[in-house]
C-alpha cells in the first residue's frame, strides 16, 4: 500500500505507475480516493471544530452554574448534546470514508523502482547474469519422474488414492536427499548470519491481507473453513505477521532472518507437460530468507538476498542465471523483483527455482510495522527470498547430478547429510 501523500501530491506519478504495470483498469481508483480523502480530511477538520466548541462550552456550564444561570446552563447543556450528536454522525461518516479508501489504496500498485524494465507479462522479463557453464552431456537425460522412479523414491498413484493430484510420497534415499537440501541450506544461512526460525504454519485474514494482494490471496491460500486460519504459502507470510504492529528500534535493525516450513498452494490453472510431476504441486517444503530493515539499507539486502540464492546453488554445482521482473510481471506489492532460474539439461533451458522480492514499505504500511527514529517514527522496509524449495529443486539436482549409469552424484556438501554416501544407484529390474 502506498502513501496516500503520493495522491494528494503527486496524482500524476502514481497513475503513470499504473500505466507502467499495464494496469489502466485501476486509473480511475486514483481520483476516487483523491476525492474521498478530500472529505475526509473535510469531515475531520468540522469534527475538530466541533470537539473545540465542545470543550469551551462544557467549560461554561460549571461557570453559569455558580452565577445561578440555571437556564443558560441548560442551554448549554442541549448545545452540547447536539455537538454529540454532529460529532457521532461526523464519526461514522469519517470510518465509512477510511474504510473506502482502503479499499481502493489496497489495490493500487506500489510504485516500482526506476530500474525496473517495462514489459507486459514474463515474456518480457530480462537476464541478468549467468553464474556457472550449463551443458547438455552425450547420453539422455529422462523426465524427472523416470529418474525418481527408477530410484524407487516416489509414489504418485498412492497419493492420488490418498490425497487427490498435485501431492505425492517421497522415498528412501530420495526422501532423505530432499531432507539434506534443506538441512544444508539450514546451515548456509546460518553461516551467513540469519537466525533461523520454525513459523506457525496458519495465519490470520488480516496478516494474509497484510502480506499480499486479494488477488494473489484468492489463487493462492487454503482456507480453513470455519475459522479465521489460513495455511501459508510460504514461511514469508508468518514471518512478516510476527512484526505486525510493533515498533522496532534502529539499534535492532536489520532483522535478518531464514525460515523452514511446509507451504501450501492452489495453484490454480492448467499446466503443461514439464509442471507435470513435482513441478507445480499443492504442497512443498521451503527454506526461506526474510529481512526487516531501514529504507536505505533496502536496496543493498535486495543484492545481498538473490546472491545467497545463487551461492546456494553454485556449491552444488547447479548452474543458474537471474531474471528481472519486468513491470507487468512484478506482484503488486513490489517495488523490484529477480527471479533465480537453474539450468535443466533435459529441456536445455532455465526454470524458476526461487524469487527475491523488495516490497519497500508496502507490507509494513499494511500491517503497522513501523522504526523508532530519532525524528518519529515511520515504516519499515521489508524483503524475500527463496533460499531453496524442494521438490522443485529436485529436478534441477537430478538432471545436472544424473551420470551416464543411471546413478546420481551427491556433491560434497550435501554427503554429510546423506550419511556418507557419494551417489545413489538405481534399482535393478
Amino acid at each position: 500500500m502506498i502513501d496516500i501523500k503520493l495522491i494528494r501530491e503527486t496524482p500524476e506519478i502514481v497513475k503513470e505507475n499504473i500505466k507502467k504495470k499495464f494496469q489502466d483498469e485501476k486509473l480511475p481508483l486514483v481520483d476516487e480516493v483523491a476525492e474521498l480523502d478530500r472529505q475526509f480530511r473535510d469531515a475531520k477538520t468540522k469534527g475538530d471544530a466541533l470537539r473545540a466548541d465542545r470543550n469551551k462550552t462544557s467549560k461554561s456550564i460549571g461557570l453559569m452554574m455558580r452565577e445561578g444561570r440555571k437556564e443558560d446552563a441548560e442551554a448549554a447543556k442541549q448545545a452540547v448534546q447536539n455537538i454529540d450528536q454532529g460529532l457521532e454522525d461526523l464519526e461514522k461518516q469519517e470510518e465509512e470514508l477510511t474504510q473506502e479508501i482502503r479499499k481502493r489504496m489496497m489495490v493500487i500498485p506500489n510504485i516500482i523502482d526506476p530500474s525496473v524494465p517495462i514489459g507486459k507479462d514474463d515474456s518480457e522479463n530480462v537476464e541478468i547474469e549467468r553464474f556457472g557453464e550449463p551443458t547438455v552431456p552425450d547420453y539422455e537425460i529422462p523426465y524427472h519422474m523416470d529418474i525418481l522412479e527408477s530410484l524407487n523414491g516416489i509414489d504418485l498413484d498412492s497419493a492420488r488414492k490418498a490425497t487427490g493430484n498435485g501431492f505425492y510420497y517421497l522415498m528412501g534415499d530420495i526422501a532423505r536427499l530432499h531432507s539434506s537440501i534443506l538441512s544444508y541450506a539450514r546451515d548456509f544461512m546460518i553461516n551467513r548470519g540469519f537466525t533461523y526460525f520454525i513459523p506457525p504454519y496458519m495465519i490470520h485474514g488480516d496478516v494474509v491481507n497484510g502480506v499480499m494482494s486479494f488477488s494473489e490471496m484468492q489463487n493462492m491460500m487454503y482456507k480453513i473453513e470455519g475459522e479465521d486460519l489460513y495455511l501459508i504459502g510460504t514461511s514469508e507470510h508468518s514471518m512478516i505477521g510476527r512484526f505486525m504492529n510493533t515498533i522496532l528500534s534502529e539499534d535492532r535493525l536489520p532483522e535478518t532472518l531464514t525460515s523452514y516450513s511446509p507451504c501450501f498452494r492452489k495453484e490454480v490453472g492448467a499446466h503443461g507437460l514439464e509442471e507435470r510431476g513435482l513441478y507445480r504441486v499443492h504442497q512443498f517444503e521451503k527454506q526461506e530468507m526474510i529481512v526487516v530493515c531501514k529504507p536505505e539499507d533496502s536496496k543493498y539486502w535486495y543484492e545481498q538476498l538473490w546472491k545467497n540464492s545463487v551461492d546456494y546453488f553454485r556449491s552444488l554445482d547447479i548452474p543458474v542465471r537471474t531474471l528481472e521482473c519486468c513491470s507487468g510481471d512484478l506482484a503488486d506489492l513490489k517495488v523490484k523483483s529477480c527471479d533465480v532460474e537453474a539450468w535443466s539439461p533435459r529441456q536445455k533451458k532455465y526454470f524458476e527455482v526461487g524469487s527475491c522480492s523488495n516490497l519497500g514499505d508496502a507490507q509494513a504500511r499494511r500491517l503497522g510495522i513501523r522504526i523508532k527514529g530519532k525524528d518519529g517514527n515511520y515504516f519499515a522496509h521489508t524483503l524475500n527470498n527463496t533460499v531453496v524449495a524442494p521438490p522443485r529443486m529436485l529436478i534441477a539436482f537430478l538432471e545436472n547430478n544424473l551420470q551416464e549409469d543411471g546413478s546420481v552424484a551427491i556433491p560434497v556438501p550435501l554427503r554429510p547429510y546423506m550419511g556418507g554416501q557419494e551417489k545413489l544407484v538405481p534399482n535393478k529390474k
